[in-house]
């Protein structure tokens, strides 16, 4: 997949490098602004299974 991205970037090596650091920037900002607050009610995080009743001192 990376290599079918790499060869239909346009421009030389410094170019396509730029633009490849850009795309993975963009993909890492829809993630953390869209995807993940959406996904987040979806996911089990509070849903904690170890209490105190049987902590030692």
């Amino acid at each position: 997949m990376y290599g079918w991205i790499w060869r239909h970037l346009p421009g030389n090596v410094w170019v396509r490098a730029f633009l490849s650091l850009v795309l993975a920037l963009a993909v890492v900002y829809v993630l953390f602004q869209y995807v993940f607050p959406w996904a987040e009610p979806l996911l089990p995080f509070n849903d904690v299974t170890v209490d105190g009743a049987g902590a030692a001192r």
